[in-house]
C-alpha cells in the first residue's frame, strides 16, 4: 500500500501550492486568498522509487461549530484519519496564530506522526524565524518554500522514512502466492452480490442501496487449486455526488486496493450503460497499470435494444481498454460467471509474462523491416534492440538512436506485434524508448 500524507493547516498557508509541488501537478487550484480549498483532494507523488498519496484539505478550524467551516473541518478530520503521516503547514512569515495552537492541540491528542512544516521560508535567515513555532509542542520545524521548491526533497524523506521499513515488511508478508483480485465499480452495480455468489454464502452485506460497502474488504478464496484474495471495494462516486464524510473515507482505500491488485474486475451496470464515472475508474486502473477484466452485470434485466446500446457505449467510451476481455453476466442468477475466471487467469498470466531479450529483439527488427518509423527532419529513428524492463504491467525497453522522434502511432504498431506474439490479453503493455548517448557530444 502506498503511504498517505495529509496536508493540514489554517487557510492561506500554502497547502495547495505544496500539494502541487508534491504531486508535480497543477491539480489543486491556487490563489492568494484564504478558503479556496473546501473539499479534500487526492493526488499521487513519487520521489525516487517511493510512491505516495497526498491529500490536500481546506483551511482547518477545529473549533468551528456551524456553516461551511464546520463542514471543512469534518473533511480535514477524515483526511487525518486516512493519513499515515500528517504535515501541519504553518506560515513562516506570518508567525504563530491562535488557530495554529488549536490545530496543534488537536493533532497532539491523536498520537499520529506529525511533521511541522514552516512554508514561505524562502530568503529568511535559517533558524531565527522558526523559534516561535516550537511553542506548538510538535518538535522540529522543517522550513520549506512550496512556491520555489526549496526543502521539498528533505520534507518527503522525513515523511517516508518511518514508513519504508513497514512497507518492506508488508510486501514480504503479502507475497503468499495468492492472486489479488479487486472488484471495482460504481456504487450499487452488484460488487458484493458477485463475491457472495462466488463464495456461495452471504459473506458480504449486499442490498439495493448505493454505498453499502464503506471500506475495502478482503476475503480468501480458492478455485481449481489457485488461491485468491477477493477484495470488495466501496463504489467510487462522481465527485459532486459524494456528500457523506464516512463515504469519502472509503475513496483512498479503494484507490490503494486497485493499485495493490494483480487483476481488477471492473463491474458495469447493464441497466445504466457506461457512465462518466465508469470511464474515470477505468482510466485510473489503466494509469495504475493493473490487469483488468470487464464484466457487465444485470444482463438479465435488459432487453435486446438496451444490450446493443451497452455494447456500443463500451466501444465508444472505453476504447483504451480494447485489450480487456468483456463478459455479460448476472451475479444474482449465476449466469455467465465461469468464463470470467478464465479471463482473470489469462489477464494475470499476461501481466506476469516473461519475455526473452532475443525474441523481443527479433520481433522489433522484423517490425522495423515491415514498416520503418517516420523520418523526423534529417533523422529517422533507429531501433536497435529490446528487452523486458518489468512485469505487472509488462514493460518493454527499446534502445536505439533518435527515439524521441518515434510517434505514438508507431508505438501502438509495435505494441500490437508484441501482444500478438506473446498472446497478451487483459493487461496494459508499456513501451519505453531509451536513446543511446552520443559519445562525441561533448567534443569540439
Amino acid at each position: 500500500m502506498k503511504p498517505v500524507l495529509a496536508l493540514v493547516g489554517r487557510p492561506n498557508v500554502g497547502k495547495s501550492t505544496l500539494f502541487n509541488r508534491l504531486t508535480k501537478s497543477r491539480d489543486a487550484i491556487v490563489a492568494d486568498f484564504a478558503g479556496l480549498t473546501r473539499d479534500r483532494h487526492y493526488g499521487q507523488g513519487k520521489q525516487g522509487k517511493h510512491e505516495y498519496i497526498v491529500i490536500d484539505t481546506g483551511g482547518f478550524e477545529p473549533t468551528a461549530e456551524s456553516g461551511i467551516y464546520k463542514e471543512m473541518a469534518k473533511q480535514t478530520r477524515q483526511a487525518v484519519a486516512e493519513a499515515d503521516v500528517v504535515m501541519f503547514i504553518v506560515d513562516a512569515r506570518g508567525g504563530v496564530s491562535t488557530q495554529d495552537h488549536d490545530i496543534a492541540n488537536y493533532l497532539r491528542r491523536l498520537g499520529k506522526p506529525v511533521l511541522l512544516v514552516a512554508n514561505k521560508a524562502e530568503g529568511m535567515k535559517e533558524g531565527a524565524h522558526l523559534v516561535e513555532f516550537f511553542e506548538l509542542g510538535l518538535g522540529q520545524v522543517i522550513p520549506v518554500s512550496a512556491a520555489h521548491g526549496q526543502g521539498i526533497t528533505t520534507l518527503v524523506e522525513q515523511a517516508l522514512a518511518p514508513l519504508q521499513l513497514q512497507d518492506d515488511e508488508a510486501l514480504v508478508a503479502e507475497d503468499n502466492g495468492a492472486i489479488k483480485l479487486v472488484v471495482a465499480g460504481r456504487p450499487n452495480v452488484g460488487k458484493s452480490t458477485l463475491i457472495n455468489t462466488w463464495l456461495g454464502e452471504e459473506r458480504l452485506v449486499a442490498f439495493d442501496l448505493p454505498g453499502t460497502t464503506r471500506d475495502a474488504i478482503m476475503v480468501p478464496f480458492e478455485r481449481d487449486g489457485q488461491r485468491f484474495e477477493l477484495i470488495d471495494t466501496a463504489g467510487l462516486r462522481r465527485k459532486g455526488k459524494v456528500f457523506e464524510a464516512i463515504e469519502k473515507f472509503s475513496v483512498v482505500k479503494t484507490l490503494q486496493a486497485i493499485e495493490s491488485a494483480n487483476v481488477v474486475l471492473l463491474l458495469l451496470d447493464a441497466t445504466q450503460g457506461v457512465t462518466d464515472q465508469d470511464a474515470h475508474i477505468a482510466g485510473f486502473i489503466l494509469e495504475s497499470g493493473r490487469a483488468v477484466v470487464l464484466a457487465v452485470n444485470k444482463w438479465d434485466a435488459v432487453d435486446a435494444y438496451q444490450r446493443e446500446l451497452v455494447q456500443r457505449s463500451i466501444e465508444t467510451r472505453l476504447p483504451f481498454l480494447k485489450f480487456a476481455d468483456i463478459h455479460f453476466i448476472s451475479a444474482i442468477k449465476r449466469q455467465g460467471l465461469g468464463p470470467v475466471w478464465a479471463s482473470i487467469a489469462a489477464a494475470h498470466r499476461s501481466a506476469m509474462c516473461k519475455m526473452s531479450t532475443p525474441v523481443l529483439t527479433r520481433l522489433l527488427l522484423e517490425a522495423v523491416q515491415f514498416q520503418s518509423p517516420k523520418r523526423a527532419g534529417m533523422f529517422r529513428p533507429k531501433l536497435r534492440y529490446a528487452h523486458q524492463g518489468g512485469m505487472n504491467p509488462p514493460l518493454i525497453v527499446i534502445h536505439g538512436n533518435s527515439l524521441e522522434h518515434v510517434t505514438d502511432s508507431y508505438k501502438r504498431f509495435l505494441e500490437g506485434r508484441f501482444r500478438k506474439e506473446f498472446k497478451l490479453v487483459g493487461t496494459p503493455l508499456r513501451i519505453q524508448m531509451k536513446t543511446s548517448a552520443n559519445p562525441y557530444s561533448d567534443k569540439d
